[in-house]
């Protein structure tokens, strides 16, 4: 056996003294206590956390407890009503029973202030979630006071309702087991409860026992707990905390939490976080991160398997969880977010060296990503509908939609061209219609050779993209989506906190260069580029086939980098959709592989890093072609 490490260090506590060797798969890197510095490091962590308001008041607190008492009753009360109206006999309504257990990151102890509570509902056997829970618990819930904001999301991943009651933000989730009578002490850790049951419903229940089995695999909780809130609040400072958008959420961060605390028994969360960062820094993904070994069973589910199954062979960064059946927590991220994930690991290894050597403190840790100075160029996805209740529902289903959005892009570019989704939603509030926006940064994959001219030309990509959001189930007149490529000068400024745009000298070197193309693919010019020229008074310089001439468009490009902000948001492209029309010889090459719907059309080239305006000739100039359409 391996003994504690006596380098100045605190003998670890004779509880975990006395734990086996080994907490997951993997042999712990040390077992080595904090030392008097470490403690006054994590005195300093621990003052920032609570500074940063990242733990509830007892109030709020309190207020959590009496939502979950009230939720569970109104779920039993609906039981025992099903269960008379399906005619069984009163002593069976009697002991109808249904319980409400919680899971993400209130069961784990590690919920913010307004955070929502992840929860699930167990019934028994007869009542069923199509028809019973999304559409009669569905109506109970729309006609209660305490009720608002409801919506039941039925072809989720895990199907689930989501709403406000008494102002808690709750995710209700629904699994029907094989019993007719529910105990309330039902212990779902065993495997038994999985017995006859589908895909979705051992999904839904997986919530809470992975969140169980997370809990019974770390050796000291408290510690996890508190390492967990910081890692959690790096995360969304660092714009890499959301599943939906392709990175990391709770669960893939609590499980990546929790091996480090595997692999350091006896460390305090000072040192867990830097250990943390050094870990993944080094980290040879897709080597998976497993809490515990990959359990079997005979019921027949699927697990894990990357040597049996094809497509768990895909996963970029692989993060097991750790009930039976084991899955990829992690299965959405891709190439271009894991990219973002790990420059982010390496900021804060380096972050925390220097912290280690008293050259920083853990507030720079914190600073939060900069995601609007670090591209020239970006993707805007604006979502639009009638009234704020639409699009509630539309901006939910626009945001599930956009790691695919990255994806095709991948696809499509063959990776050449690196996505970057930010996972926070923007509103312009002076608008008439309800509105948010989501951005993606651009920039050419370092060091990739491009072909073709060095351009991109993803039209296609942004039909498809927009073609498949327009399938919404749900879908209401108004809900109208919007793709357009803007550059770092155009970004509107309710993007800014103060308002307006913030820049910087850039730390990289400069990439190819950017220029606004004028002209469509054909050569002729674009209308917006016509009445810019009326504006300014010119008389572009053209050729007998219409294209304009180099050195005219270097002139207008020099303009246009000088002239002020335009507003490219929905507003303006509503306008240019209505107020633009093209020639009868240009429309239809324009609109090419477009549907009806497509009448706006931009064509743009990316800028350089460093803003400069490189001559046409150069063969690094990246070409991006991109519509925005209603």
């Amino acid at each position: 056996m391996m003994g504690s490490e006596t380098d100045g260090s605190s003998p670890p506590p004779p509880s975990q003294a006395a734990q086996v060797n080994k907490y997951g798969v993997m042999d712990p890197i040390s077992r080595a206590g904090p030392t008097a510095v470490d403690i006054r490091r994590n005195a300093l962590l621990e003052q920032l956390l609570r500074d940063s308001r990242v733990y509830e008041g007892p109030e709020e607190t309190a207020k959590r407890e009496e939502v979950l008492r009230r939720l569970d009753q109104i779920i039993k009360d609906w039981v025992k009503q099903l269960t008379r109206q399906k005619g069984y006999t009163e002593k069976m309504v009697e002991e109808a029973n249904s319980i409400v257990r919680t899971f993400g990151s209130y069961r784990l102890g590690v919920h913010g202030p307004h955070a929502d509570i992840d929860t699930l509902c167990i019934g028994p056997s007869y009542v069923n979630r199509e028809h019973d829970f999304f559409r009669i618990l569905h109506n109970i819930l729309l006609g209660m006071e305490e009720v608002a904001d409801l919506q039941a999301i039925e072809d989720a991943h895990v199907p689930l309702m989501k709403f406000k009651f008494q102002g808690i933000s709750i995710d209700l989730l629904y699994a029907s087991v094989s019993l007719l009578i529910v105990p309330e002490d039902l212990d779902i850790s065993h495997n038994f409860v999985l017995y006859n049951t589908d895909e979705k419903t051992v999904r839904s229940l997986n919530g809470c026992r992975v969140a169980d089995q997370i809990l019974k695999l770390v050796p000291n909780v408290e510690n996890f707990c508190t390492t967990l809130r910081c890692l959690k609040f790096w995360a969304k400072r660092r714009g890499v905390y959301s599943n939906v958008t392709g990175f990391l959420g709770g669960v893939n961060w609590a499980l990546l939490v929790a091996q480090v605390c595997q692999l350091y028994p006896n460390a305090i969360p000072s040192m867990l976080v830097s250990r943390f960062f050094r870990v993944y820094t080094h980290w040879r993904w897709p080597n998976p991160v497993m809490l515990s070994p990959i359990e079997e069973d005979d019921l027949g589910f699927a697990v894990w398997d990357p040597r049996k199954w094809k497509g768990d062979r895909t996963h970029l960064m692989p993060i097991i969880t750790p009930a039976y059946p084991c899955m990829n927590s992690s299965y959405n991220v891709s190439t271009s977010t894991l990219h973002v994930i790990v420059e982010q690991i390496h900021f804060g290894n380096r972050v925390c060296e220097e912290i280690e050597l008293n050259r920083a403190n853990w507030s720079a840790l914190f600073e939060p990503c900069a995601f609007f100075e670090l591209y020239k160029n970006y993707l805007q996805v604006d979502a639009i509908a009638t009234d704020a209740d639409d699009l509630l529902s539309w901006r939910g289903w626009v945001e599930s939609r956009l790691r695919f959005l990255t994806l095709k892009i991948e696809r499509d570019t063959k990776l050449t061209l690196q996505c970057h989704p930010f996972p926070t939603a923007y509103a312009d509030t002076s608008k008439s219609f309800s509105h948010c926006a989501f951005f993606m940064g651009l920039q050419r994959q370092p060091g990739v050779i491009v072909q073709d001219s060095n351009q991109f030309d993803i039209r296609v990509t942004v039909e498809e993209f927009k073609s498949e959001v327009k399938r919404y189930d749900n879908w209401r007149p108004g809900m109208s989506i919007f793709v357009s490529h803007v550059r770092r000068r155009e970004l509107p400024a309710y993007v800014f906190p103060s308002g307006h745009g913030c820049h910087r000298q850039l730390r990289h070197p400069p990439q190819p260069s950017i220029i606004t193309s004028n002209q469509d693919v054909q050569g002729s010019v674009s209308p917006a580029s016509e009445r810019r020229s009326r504006r300014r008074g010119d008389s572009p310089n053209e050729d007998v086939h219409g294209s304009v001439s180099p050195a005219s468009e270097r002139r207008s490009r020099r303009r246009d980098d000088d002239a002020p902000t335009e507003d490219v948001g929905p507003s303006k492209l509503l306008k240019q959709a209505s107020g633009s029309q093209q020639t009868p010889e240009t429309a239809g090459l324009i609109t090419q592989g477009l549907t009806s719907e497509s009448p706006v059309q931009l064509n743009v080239v990316m800028e350089s890093e460093d803003g400069a305006n490189t001559e046409p000739r150069q063969p690094s100039t990246i070409r991006l072609s991109l519509e925005s359409t209603a």
